[in-house]
């Protein structure tokens, strides 16, 4: 088994448990990591989006399935259904409307999943409290004014979203200093979070 950042080993995990040799669209896929698993260890049909040029052309040079596009826009140019599973990891808060960008994910895909750093984790809470400033942590390692980050979402945000949007939530994950912790206070807990959608 390939080894994986923590959030794409649990969505790696779940798609080999659902479908061998599935049909995958990873959105935002970066240096190809997860689609190479995906490919190596569950015999799945890849294909990736990636908007940094310099990501795609070292995903191509490993022989990975990427094209150049943007979440925002491009996911327009998909057909209903075209595959099993869509994958958007660390990209959601990045996009200029998330909620948009999960409808489509829904569209593409028969199922979704999204992960994303918690910004209402009690790190950032403790160090927006006490010290003032926008937070430096794991889960957000660069000061605010260089963070692909626009929208600070929550566990229950995006909760409240896949409601609004008709979603149903078929699994969820959460971690904290990258290991696995249960659903219970989750939205102070967890430094991030990956959830599974269908409709």
């Amino acid at each position: 088994m390939t080894r994986l950042r923590f959030d794409l080993a649990a969505i790696a995990d779940q798609i080999g448990r659902e479908k061998q040799g599935a049909r995958v669209l990873d959105v935002g896929c970066g240096d190809g990591a997860l689609m190479a698993a995906l490919e190596a260890d569950h015999g799945a049909d890849v294909r990736g989006v990636e908007l940094d040029p310099v990501k795609v052309e070292r995903c191509v040079s490993r022989g990975l399935s990427v094209v150049q596009g943007d979440a925002n826009t491009d996911l327009a140019n998909y057909p209903d259904k075209a595959f099993d599973f869509a994958v958007l990891a660390r990209t959601l808060q990045t996009t200029n409307r998330p909620d948009k960008v999960l409808e489509e994910l829904l569209r593409v895909a028969d199922v979704a999943f999204v992960s994303f750093p918690n910004f209402a984790h009690w790190g950032t809470r403790a160090a927006l409290m006490f010290g003032g400033k926008m937070p430096v942590t794991n889960a957000l390692p660069v000061s605010w004014y260089e963070t692909e980050n626009i929208h600070h979402v929550t566990v229950e945000d995006f909760r409240a979203l896949a409601a609004k949007k008709g979603a149903k939530i078929t699994a969820e994950w959460n971690f904290a200093n990258e290991r696995a912790i249960g659903p219970v206070g989750a939205n102070w807990r967890a430094e991030y979070a990956v959830f599974e959608l269908s409709r």
